[in-house]
């Protein structure tokens, strides 16, 4: 396939969401917000607990910068959330449904229907790619000649 083809077949690029009602302000609000019905979660608030001790601003920023990067394409934010999530070993596949249920809560109470959706579709493709990550991680193969031989029927 050549690149035109690729190019052809890629989805469009996302767009930042136009809606004067979100700015980097709202978007903290939502992040604060969100968390703090998080924290209270009988299932997420321990573990989010036992990786976040202390202060708990520079995580709400750093949540903050990221959801601006999403819906606002500001490329505030620069970690790696595939790796931090990984290290978290009692994260169950059942945990993005309550992650994903208190965020479209969050998200519905705070702005309009139609930019709430935006939130909530961003939001389960993250979980979903996520939880790719995290639960349906593929076996490196050996391809060393002795397998490739055998596999060959040599």
């Amino acid at each position: 396939m050549n690149s035109s083809a690729i190019d052809q077949a890629r989805p469009p690029a996302e767009r930042p969401l136009a809606d004067p009602g979100v700015d980097r302000a709202s978007i903290g609000v939502l992040v604060r917000e969100f968390y703090s019905r998080l924290r209270k979660n009988e299932r997420l608030g321990p573990i989010f607990a036992r990786e976040i001790t202390g202060d708990w601003e520079p995580h709400l920023e750093k949540m903050t910068d990221f959801w601006c990067s999403v819906i606002l394409k500001t490329g505030d934010y620069h970690g790696r959330p595939v790796p931090a999530h990984l290290k978290l070993k009692d994260v169950t596949e059942a945990d993005f449904d309550i992650w994903l249920a208190i965020f479209g809560e969050t998200a519905a109470a705070l702005f309009a229907p139609e930019t709430a959706a935006v939130f909530v579709d961003r939001a389960e493709r993250i979980a979903k790619s996520l939880k790719l990550a995290m639960f349906f991680r593929l076996p490196v193969p050996n391809s060393s000649a002795t397998d490739i031989a055998t596999a060959e029927g040599g």
